[in-house]
């Protein structure tokens, strides 16, 4: 990767992005010797797709089991859901 001080960047910015643009290679601007930016070329930047993306990043996480027919009936029959209240109930028995 090449580094380029920010006032060298500051002088010749459009011949940068043109060169960034055009061998897909990017440039490290640096203040002083320390990163400041990094110029990348538009093509490398983060798809929809990725897990860093906002949308999209949960697709294919989460999958609704093979036997739910209908969305509106409960998957959990409704014994097991009141043996779940009695377990997780913050209050103690009485």
């Amino acid at each position: 990767m090449r580094t380029m001080a920010a006032g060298e960047f500051k002088a010749k910015c459009l011949g940068v992005l043109t060169e960034v643009n055009s061998t897909g290679k990017p440039v490290l601007v640096t203040k002083r010797g320390k990163p400041l930016a990094r110029v990348l070329p538009a093509e490398e930047q983060t798809p929809k797709e990725t897990p860093e993306s906002i949308f999209g990043c949960l697709r294919g996480f989460l999958a609704a089991p093979d036997q739910i027919a209908d969305l509106t009936e409960p998957f959990i029959p409704l014994e097991e859901w009141d043996h779940l209240k009695e377990d997780w109930s913050p209050f103690p028995p009485e």
